[in-house]
């Protein structure tokens, strides 16, 4: 039991717990975007993946951290209007759209790193962002560890902020939040549904490129195909268990991040007398149960889903 104690108020836990959720975050604030206009994007898996790698390889190619970050970006608008021009023109299945873009874009990207980058033992590393020292928090006793975190964490957790003020507090988000309810009112208020959800697909996809880009950009210096890890289908479901609310997406986000940091630090300490693949299966188990508590509570938005044909009822 004191170790647990120690485990949990050590300063290095905390900071971690940070870090482990920012790709989580800018995963679910995007696929929360997406959904919130009334489109399901289970592209989020390849997106992230392919992120991850452009990324990489744009700063492996001599161009600076900020612009791998916004390459990612645009690489994930790119798959965005796909998947928008299959779902949302197209009226396609956007269960079907979604698995076809993940499969392209993860098999994309490893296409591409064989093809661009020399087999070697080990992938070539880069120089990524580090940690920087917010002045007065980071010099506090045991918070400081916490406060000292790379760039684009702390631009995660201002996403999170500004995407909850404009969906909630502006006219933008009215219109986003219309189309995923009732696209044909939004259209009877001279709202373009279908203009709507292109864009919150595109700048969606873009959020969750980006979280892959941090992979390889801030937690790691190199990239790996399979570095994703189920980290895209971790964050539709965060959506759900957020309520579709960008708040509650950082929080579950957290959360999610606090038991896979615990579990890590907990093998430590019992490792020995429990099988690993036990810490390993904890932070998911931990997150469908806590996903099926607020599930329970939660308001689908009504048009999710529903391909959109003007002037159809």
């Amino acid at each position: 039991m004191s170790d647990i104690i120690d485990i949990l108020t050590s300063a290095g836990l905390w900071a971690a717990v940070l870090r482990i959720a920012t790709p989580l975050i800018l995963g679910t604030l995007g696929a929360l975007l997406c959904e919130r206009a009334g489109v399901l994007n289970l592209g989020i898996e390849g997106v992230m993946t392919f992120g991850a790698m452009i990324g990489w390889f744009a700063v492996w190619n001599g161009a600076d951290l900020w612009t791998g970050l916004l390459i990612a970006a645009l690489s994930g608008m790119l798959f965005g209007l796909l998947h928008s021009g299959l779902t949302v023109t197209l009226g396609l299945s956007q269960h079907v759209s979604g698995l076809g873009v993940t499969l392209f874009a993860s098999s994309f990207s490893y296409y591409l790193f064989r093809l661009l980058v020399p087999v070697e033992g080990t992938p070539p590393k880069i120089i990524p962002f580090q940690p920087i020292r917010i002045p007065g928090l980071a010099d506090l006793p045991f918070l400081g560890e916490v406060f000292t975190q790379t760039a684009p964490t702390w631009v995660a957790i201002g996403l999170a902020l500004l995407l909850a003020f404009v969906l909630f507090r502006t006219p933008l988000g009215l219109a986003i939040r219309m189309t995923g309810e009732n696209p044909h009112a939004a259209e009877a208020q001279g709202i373009n549904p279908m203009l709507v959800r292109y864009g919150a697909v595109i700048f969606g996809s873009a959020l969750m490129a980006m979280g892959g880009a941090f992979l390889t950009l801030s937690a790691f210096d190199s990239f790996i195909p399979t570095m994703v890890q189920g980290r895209g289908w971790i964050c539709i479901a965060l959506v759900v268990f957020a309520s579709w609310r960008p708040g509650r997406a950082l929080a579950g986000a957290l959360l999610f991040a606090f038991f896979d940091a615990f579990q890590l630090r907990l093998q430590n300490v019992i490792g020995g007398v429990v099988p690993y693949q036990i810490f390993l299966m904890a932070p998911f188990l931990l997150s469908i149960l806590a996903l099926v508590v607020m599930a329970r509570r939660t308001r689908v938005p009504q048009a999710l889903m529903q391909p959109y044909r003007r002037g159809e009822r």
